[in-house]
């Protein structure tokens, strides 16, 4: 008969409190190593989220709103590096993998003139003649077709209950509703009638889909001073005298400025109550745009 014998370990020692806390501490680092960097990466690299602080894009994009910013639609510029990291990249021209925007793209750029990020409609492409009149948009000398829609009632930010006329506007497979108040305000209501703008090579003309509260590319303090016939045309002077940097437009936006295209609204704080708007305007949740 043979005699078998179990060895058994000796218990654990128990670790003291701080040989713990060193532990998890140790566990985040490693954590943080890696998910910063990739994150980090993706958001450099493939989609971003922005939230809107403003109603220029009113119906189709509310305050409140997340939006995926989609970063390799146009290609990349030092502007497309996350968290004000383009700060540290010397200005230049050109971007690397660019690819054209279409007409009627909602897109994520950087102010030609300040710090601020944008997020507007493309209307004008490089050669494009571009003019409101009367607040109807006119394309290289043609009026674009616009649909109205209905009358919706709401109240703006720090503004009196308004009513707004909303339309439906297309160009060629492209369309998008728009917003005119009934009794614009009169800072904007100058935009209604604007110049004809000539966009240069390398350039794009951007507006807000809220007509009436959008301080956009038809606004001249963007642009230098038009000529004797009415048309702006030119880029890289000297605001109009009197503008200050951060009270200018956004004028003609360069290739190099843009950012990403917005792609979809993933959620959003938005509350039609608290816009008292009748009828509610359409919710945004995962709905592209």
């Amino acid at each position: 008969m043979t005699e078998t014998s179990q060895t058994s370990s000796a218990p654990e020692e128990k670790r003291s409190l701080k040989d713990k806390i060193l532990l998890e501490a140790r566990e985040w680092l490693v954590t943080l190593a890696v998910f910063i960097p990739a994150f980090y990466i993706f958001s450099f690299l493939v989609y971003e989220q922005r939230v809107i602080p403003s109603e220029s894009m009113v119906p189709n994009l509310q305050v409140g709103d997340r939006v995926a910013v989609n970063k390799f639609a146009y290609g990349y510029s030092r502007y497309s590096l996350p968290w004000g990291a383009w700060r540290l990249i010397p200005s230049g021209d050109g971007r690397v993998f660019g690819s054209k925007p279409e007409r009627g793209d909602v897109a994520v750029f950087m102010h030609p003139h300040t710090d601020r990020v944008m997020i507007k409609r493309i209307i004008g492409l490089p050669g494009d003649r571009v003019q409101m009149l009367d607040e109807q948009l006119y394309l290289d000398g043609e009026p674009i077709d616009r649909e109205f829609v209905r009358r919706i009632t709401y109240l703006p930010k720090e503004r009196r209950r308004t009513v707004a006329r909303e339309y439906r506007e297309t160009i060629g497979d492209t369309s998008w509703l728009t917003h005119d108040w009934q009794q614009g305000p009169d800072e904007f209501s100058r935009l209604d009638s604007t110049p004809e703008f000539v966009v240069p090579e390398g350039h794009y003309l951007f507006m807000g889909d809220n007509r009436d509260n959008s301080e956009d590319g038809r606004s001249l303090t963007g642009h230098c001073p038009e000529n004797a016939q009415g048309v702006v045309d030119r880029t890289g002077c000297d605001l109009p005298r009197g503008i200050s940097p951060e009270e200018a437009s956004v004028g003609f936006v360069p290739a190099e400025n843009l950012i990403g295209r917005a792609d979809t609204v993933l959620f959003s704080t938005y509350s039609c109550g608290d816009a008292e708007a009748e009828p509610c305007m359409k919710k945004r949740l995962w709905r592209g745009l």
